[in-house]
């Protein structure tokens, strides 16, 4: 009944400003709005229809920025308002529901094609990068989503099975321990319980890596959406935050600054989150006229004018202090000690600032399609 509810409700939106409703109520202590902000499980889910991507093809884009006018792409628009808003207009699988992404986690079967359990990725994958690299049948069992991936193999998450896996600590256990697998291929490191992470020992090599490697963004667009599903909505956060650092104040992550702004941020499901960071980008952003992702004119409001009016040294004091706003979607307590992580690594640490090592001219980009 649900899901006919919500097919009955559901209007397709046709442009990206009907899917992005980050700047419609622009207050800094603003309720979230209903549909944007859940734990992955709600009465009406979809999966995106075949054939609705013409230009995922698209995937880059080295003309420099003075010379093409910017906009947004309203395929990625419309894929995270779907993605943000539990997949309207689904239709629950009429095959019985055997939980696979939950047995995976459970050690109980391997992934398809490859034979491989997830307790051997976990245990002798961390650290090989070319493993992790070149091997692209992984990512959609350790991630799984409510969406059709390149692995045909891989199953489609439920919205039952989204309920299962949250209340099994032996899978949530082994999907943190997966997540920081990839953040160490990424560069990246895990402090804490609630998600917070800084660069790793080995950073500088493994974001020149990522800064050419533009085919790893649409893993952590996957990885982004996942925490969401899984219940770790409170990791986004400070992961897209620091890619944001990276790309546009410390200029490490130069390729990556489209990508982050047209995917990562609009993952997140508060906006009171997805508005702090976009003005943490626009603060950052070069050239600035060319910042597509701020409010539009015609939503014009009192929260909007007062933002406006206030003086960059207030904004930038007050812009940190929304970053470090935990989500309401906390990961329950009762997970186990990943113990594959020191223990002093499971401290919070401030990110220490550093001057940017200068900004690209050019950038490329890629399109997310799934993987």
């Amino acid at each position: 009944m649900g899901n006919l509810m919500g097919a009955l409700r559901y209007k397709e939106p046709s442009t990206v400003e009907e899917c992005d409703s980050t700047w419609e109520t622009d207050s800094e202590g603003d309720e979230h709005p209903e549909g944007e902000q859940d734990s992955g499980v709600s009465e009406s889910i979809s999966a995106p229809e075949s054939g609705e991507n013409p230009d995922c093809f698209s995937q880059f884009n080295d003309m420099p920025e003075s010379f093409t006018k910017m906009k947004r792409s309203f395929y990625a628009a419309k894929d995270l308002y779907k993605y943000r808003h539990s997949y309207p207009n689904y239709k629950e699988p009429r095959l019985r529901n055997e939980y696979r992404n939950v047995r995976f986690y459970q050690n109980k079967i391997p992934l398809v094609p490859d034979g491989i359990y997830v307790e051997e990725i976990l245990t002798k994958w961390k650290g090989d990068y070319d493993k992790l690299e070149h091997n692209h049948t992984y990512i959609q069992w350790l991630f799984p989503l409510r969406e059709q991936g390149l692995n045909f193999y891989a199953h489609e998450l439920t919205q039952d099975e989204i309920k299962e896996f949250q209340n099994t600590p032996e899978a949530k256990r082994r999907f943190v321990l997966a997540y920081a697998i990839m953040l160490d291929f990424f560069g990246i490191k895990l402090l804490d319980k609630n998600g917070n992470v800084a660069r790793a020992s080995n950073w500088k090599d493994r974001f020149q890596h990522l800064n050419e490697s533009q085919h790893n963004y649409l893993r952590i667009t996957r990885i982004l959406k996942s925490l969401g599903e899984l219940g770790f909505e409170s990791y986004k956060l400070p992961l897209v935050h620091l890619l944001l650092e990276e790309a546009l104040e410390r200029g490490t992550l130069a390729n990556m600054r489209h990508s982050a702004l047209e995917y990562f941020v609009y993952t997140l499901r508060s906006h009171s989150q997805r508005r702090a960071l976009l003005r943490f980008a626009q603060l950052h952003y070069q050239p600035p006229e060319n910042f597509i992702w701020g409010p539009t004119k015609k939503r014009g409001s009192a929260g909007t004018r007062a933002s406006r009016m206030e003086s960059p040294r207030d904004r930038s004091a007050r812009i940190p202090r929304a970053l470090k706003q935990g989500s309401p979607n906390r990961p329950e307590e009762e997970l186990e000690e990943v113990d594959v992580m020191e223990v002093m690594e499971w401290k919070t640490t401030k990110l220490s600032r550093s001057h940017h090592y200068g900004r690209a001219e050019t950038e490329k980009y890629t399109e997310t399609v799934p993987l």
